[in-house]
């Protein structure tokens, strides 16, 4: 029975494990996609800066305009780009791992202790026998 009940426990684990880990994933994914929307926006604005100086020459009003949108931009998608690259684990995550390490661990020693019971019962059972 302690067996059934620590196998459920570590079920119960793994799959809160897997909802935050998803939750993580998905969170990542957002942050990165708006990232690179940002990055594409900053990279326009860099060409509408480029073509605006192309055209005027030395006058950098309209250049200078687009330049500091397009760095804004990339200090935006920098900073999200960083964020969803530095995702880790939360402690809910760690504390579900670990629940599920110990029952596992408390069930396969429990498998152990009756597989070692049953070959000891078999050798009695032989020595009786004889």
């Amino acid at each position: 029975m302690r067996t059934l009940r620590l196998a459920r426990i570590a079920a119960e684990a793994e799959g809160m494990r897997l909802r935050l880990q998803a939750r993580r994933t998905a969170l990542r994914m957002a942050t990165g996609l708006i990232g690179l929307i940002f990055l594409g926006w900053a990279l326009a604005f860099a060409h509408v800066a480029v073509w605006y100086w192309l055209r005027e020459g030395t006058d950098w009003a309209e250049p200078g305009t687009a330049l500091a949108v397009a760095g804004g931009d990339l200090v935006i998608a920098a900073c999200l780009v960083l964020l969803a690259a530095r995702s880790v684990p939360g402690r809910a995550e760690r504390d579900a791992l670990q629940v599920r390490q110990r029952a596992l661990d408390g069930a396969s020693s429990d498998f152990a202790l009756a597989k070692l019971l049953v070959a000891a019962l078999r050798w009695a059972l032989d020595l009786l026998r004889r």
